[in-house]
């Protein structure tokens, strides 16, 4: 607090001595007016000129003496969207704001009670999906292993028994993707447990998620196509994520276009050591007035909505990764032919975040 706003806080007590100095004078006068000489005129003035010292001494005696306090106030209000900025109050000088520093003190210590209780209860909730991400994983790598034997087994001619095995194998993938998916999202709060970083080959690591998408691409007729090599510094399973998301999404999104459909991913190294990685579909593409808004969490647009596949997160979890990472990711898309996600290794990645 300032001089001034101490100053004006105390202005009715200011005016209030002022006029009682100022009314005691008055009598002063109306007395020696009507006894002449019985007070002279000097004394009047140094009693005036006395009181407004006291007045004086008496308001900087007590700026300086709650003037740490005042300070603290300061402070807690500029850090009042932290934690722990109400903790900074802890000195009161009179007793209505030891009774404030009280008040400040046990507000402060139920809403870290209540944090912490939140908190344990995010990571009992993380712990039960963690759990039941695990295990739902192994009955549906069985049912896909099932259903690869079944193919095997299945005698030509049988031509609708194949297409519902491979029908239920397609869903059983579409399953693991979603379990991993949950399973990326638990993890993503303690992203920095689950990490490693080494210098490895995109190319390969590109080639590796694409195979994954294999029987997809067949079914949909659709061609990918990988241009260019690099290496890059990065963590293998969590770019391995976001290119599932990206390959996931381009499929998506183009198997209802008919025909064949390319898609294309072009590795580049720019100048100054950065690497790009660009995914461009020939699918429906992303509206106009959707595109700002497809890296928000839970955002599925109109095209999404309409295929009613879209759960609105992963790209964002996608966004998310690459930023953690030091990465980034961009999207440009043009309605009815197609979009395109650049993905930049910049250089140093994640040793250069802060």
């Amino acid at each position: 607090m300032t001089l001034t706003a101490f100053l004006k806080d105390r202005l009715v007590y200011i005016m209030t001595f002022l006029f009682l100095a100022g009314f005691a004078i008055l009598l002063f006068v109306l007395e020696n007016y009507r006894y002449p000489g019985l007070i002279e005129s000097g004394t009047m003035v140094y009693i005036a000129v006395f009181a407004v010292f006291l007045l004086i001494i008496w308001l900087a005696a007590d700026y300086v003496r709650q003037r740490h306090f005042y300070r603290q106030l300061q402070e807690a209000t500029e850090r009042a969207g932290e934690r722990d900025g109400a903790a900074i109050v802890n000195n009161g000088v009179t007793h209505e704001q030891k009774l404030v520093v009280a008040l400040l003190q046990e507000q402060n210590a139920a809403f870290l009670n209540e944090l912490n209780q939140y908190k344990r209860q995010q990571e009992l909730r993380n712990h039960f999906v963690l759990q039941w991400v695990h295990y739902m994983k192994t009955p549906v790598s069985v049912i896909d292993m099932q259903m690869q034997e079944v193919l095997r087994e299945l005698p030509l001619g049988e031509e609708a028994q194949r297409e519902a095995a491979q029908s239920i194998q397609e869903e059983a993938e579409r399953m693991t993707r979603g379990l991993e998916q949950m399973l990326h999202t638990a993890r993503l709060d303690k992203f920095a447990l689950d990490l490693h970083i080494r210098r490895r080959p995109l190319h390969e690591i590109l080639r590796s998620a694409v195979n994954s998408h294999k029987r997809l691409c067949i079914k949909h007729s659709i061609f990918p196509r990988i241009d260019g090599e690099a290496w890059v510094e990065s963590d293998e399973k969590w770019i391995t994520f976001v290119l599932n998301q990206l390959i996931g999404n381009s499929i998506k999104y183009s198997k209802t276009k008919p025909g064949s459909k390319n898609l294309q991913f072009r590795i580049k190294e720019q100048n100054g050591g950065a690497v790009t990685l660009e995914v461009e579909d020939e699918g429906i593409g992303i509206l106009p007035h959707d595109l700002p808004r497809i890296f928000d969490p839970f955002f599925t647009g109109e095209n999404g909505r309409s295929s009613g596949e879209s759960t609105g997160m992963g790209l964002y979890l996608a966004k998310e990764v690459c930023s953690r990472l030091g990465h980034s990711l961009t999207a440009e898309s043009v309605p009815g032919k197609g979009a395109v996600f650049t993905l930049t290794f910049k250089p140093g990645g994640i040793h250069v975040m802060e």
